[in-house]
């Protein structure tokens, strides 16, 4: 008769081996999606958010006829700081990058269906009071999604031409701006069959060693 303890470090050895195929079910892949879209943009900033230290809150929309996977509007927001000296203006969603604490990180949502975008803005612009002009850039980094997008990371890179109204920067100004997009979602890929076999070799083996042991135990009597 085969001794407990022995059958017992038996099943042991099996039931570890069908706990590790229990355990190994899905492995970690990537959906990429790369494109791009032109946007109808309309700035408005506003310097009444700290004057005492020349920071402003810009806040930019766009609407888009031919964006994919439904994100015709955007929605962005920063804080900005405008240089005289280079008619240079610096926009970032986190305050602290100009030495203002203590503040929300604003955010960039891109939206109009069940898909959405969400992310961080970091860019600047250069105007031109002589010709009218305003011509910048910069990249969102991305922080999540819904959607197709749900729990999404890379990054939108964008350059924008806008066109002043107005010397007064408080009056709103409209532009264009060409967005390139660089998503990555993840997903879970199942692994077919691993669970089976590792469950079927436990058992297998489980009886291979019970059978050997069994006519040992024969040979000896």
């Amino acid at each position: 008769m085969i001794s407990r303890s022995y059958a017992l470090g038996l099943a042991s050895v099996a039931v570890t081996l069908i706990c590790f195929g229990l355990n190994t079910t899905k492995a970690n892949a990537q959906t990429s999606y790369e494109f791009s879209a032109t946007y109808d943009t309309v700035v408005t900033i506003d310097p009444s958010f700290r004057p005492d230290i020349g920071i402003t809150r810009a806040t930019i929309t766009g609407e888009s006829a031919e964006a994919p996977y439904g994100l015709s509007n955007f929605l962005s927001n920063t804080y900005g700081r405008f240089d005289p000296t280079t008619n240079i203006s610096y926009f970032n969603a986190d305050a602290s990058a100009f030495g203002l604490e203590n503040q929300p990180i604003l955010g960039d949502r891109y939206y109009g269906g069940s898909n959405e975008l969400y992310g961080t803005a970091n860019d600047q612009a250069k105007f031109d009071f002589v010709n009218g002009t305003v011509q910048g850039g910069g990249t969102i980094t991305l922080t999540g999604g819904e959607g197709i997008f749900k729990n999404a990371v890379g990054q939108i890179t964008f350059t924008q031409n806008d066109r002043l109204t107005s010397t007064d920067l408080t009056a709103p100004f409209k532009g264009k701006a060409l967005l390139k997009f660089s998503i990555q979602t993840p997903k879970a890929v199942p692994e077919p069959n691993t669970t089976a076999g590792v469950i079927g070799m436990g058992f297998v083996g489980l009886s291979y060693l019970l059978g050997k042991y069994s006519r040992k135990l024969k040979f000896r009597n």
